[in-house]
């Protein structure tokens, strides 16, 4: 069976990471998805390092923007403008990241082109909105992790300095928050006939992310100050005598595993740690006592010990070891495609699995323009004008198929 989304038209108009990420889900659940590029391509074929010789390709690129049909239009020129325009006229979804005002100022913004499609839905991704004194900021990703909280929660234990995640959390955040809103906005529409107008910023994402435990101490209006903040103890990384390990101890039963797993009867007498609520208060104190015992045995021995007492544990992997992991591995969580140009790639398969309508990878990352002629074909186009704009410069295409 086809994806759950077959059928359903993606306008992609997205750079960098947070519409290309979400849109590509969309695209693994079936979605037609058409990203629309500059004549030189978007500017994340060329992030960091490129990995093929015609420097078509990086790595970020393929892994945001897999399974679509790329479009290559200049759509500063009217004629650009118009083919954007024509197929919008035929399509479900519109995703855009410009800054707030760049859709208006070209004539592509949501009243006028709901107004020629009221079916469509239009999505507009931001950085901190489109109203508030932040809002002509050039925003990336660490601006956000500043702004929301999330650099305070990773703060140094001793120092209490700022520490940035070290991926763009709030790109990808904010792309799972763009496709949930997506797929509720086509549900809707199926009852009421009805467009709609989307506006997801990765402010706004990111501090509803963090809330649920995160702001546990700030939830309560007036008992801020009475609260202990639930982040201020050493993580849950544990070091072996030959790696790293984690292991929670949230319930009794958990805890009581634990103390049976280091072999001292003494640790479970320990008052300061035999209820959850101490445990919480205890935090830092049990938190150091558990690396006391976990440094003295290697990694397998501890996940051993912990496994047989039923206690959370896994080790903690290096990036080069994930794809090799015995669960990833057994759950053919990673999968390989030939990338043109590139040669063979490892992609994660889609994360939601569908008995029926089954998502899938729906093949590589797309070239600059590769899918132009077909596109423009699609939207009544002819190959006389097709040619015409490929020569004006307006359209990028690969050689005719």
């Amino acid at each position: 069976m086809p994806g759950p989304l077959s059928g359903v038209r993606v306008v992609d108009l997205t750079g960098v990471v947070s519409g290309p990420f979400a849109t590509m889900f969309l695209a693994d659940q079936g979605a037609d998805v058409i990203k629309i590029e500059p004549i030189t391509g978007d500017i994340t074929r060329r992030s960091r390092a490129t990995i093929d010789k015609a420097g078509e390709f990086s790595a970020l690129f393929i892994s945001s923007n897999r399974g679509k049909r790329s479009l290559s239009i200049d759509i500063k020129e009217p004629s650009g403008r118009e083919i954007l325009a024509r197929l919008l006229d035929q399509a479900d979804v519109l995703v855009q990241n410009f800054r707030p005002g760049t859709m208006e100022r070209l004539g592509l913004g949501p009243k006028e082109l709901r107004e020629r499609n009221p079916r469509l839905i239009y999505v507009s991704i931001s950085g901190v909105g489109d109203s508030g004194p932040y809002v002509k900021k050039r925003v990336y990703d660490p601006i956000i992790q500043g702004l929301c909280g999330f650099a305070d929660i990773q703060s140094q234990p001793v120092t209490n300095r700022p520490q940035m995640i070290r991926t763009i959390v709030a790109d990808k955040t904010t792309a799972v928050f763009t496709a949930q809103a997506v797929a509720a906005a086509l549900y809707a529409r199926e009852r009421t006939g009805m467009g709609d107008y989307i506006q997801v910023a990765m402010l706004d994402a990111m501090i509803a992310y963090l809330w649920p435990e995160g702001m546990m101490q700030y939830t309560v209006v007036g008992k801020e100050a009475s609260v202990t903040d639930p982040n201020d103890r050493p993580d849950l990384v544990f070091k072996t005598v030959d790696g790293y390990i984690t292991c929670g101890t949230i319930s009794d039963s958990e805890w009581q595993g634990f103390c049976r797993a280091t072999g001292d009867p003494e640790l479970e007498k320990d008052e300061r740690f035999s209820t959850p609520g101490g445990r919480f208060l205890n935090a830092t104190a049990r938190i150091n006592k558990m690396q006391d015992y976990i440094g003295r045995f290697t990694t397998a021995e501890w996940l051993e010990r912990l496994d047989a007492a039923d206690v959370p544990c896994a080790p903690i992997l290096r990036r080069g070891d994930v794809f090799r992991n015995e669960q990833v591995v057994a759950r053919e969580l990673i999968e390989e495609l030939d990338q043109p140009t590139v040669g063979k790639v490892r992609q994660p398969r889609p994360a939601a699995k569908f008995e029926i309508n089954r998502s899938k990878i729906k093949g590589p990352a797309p070239r600059v323009g590769e899918h132009s002629r077909e596109i423009l074909r699609d939207i009544g186009y002819d190959d006389a004008s097709i040619d015409a704009l490929i020569e004006r410069k307006t359209v990028r295409a690969m050689s005719s198929s």
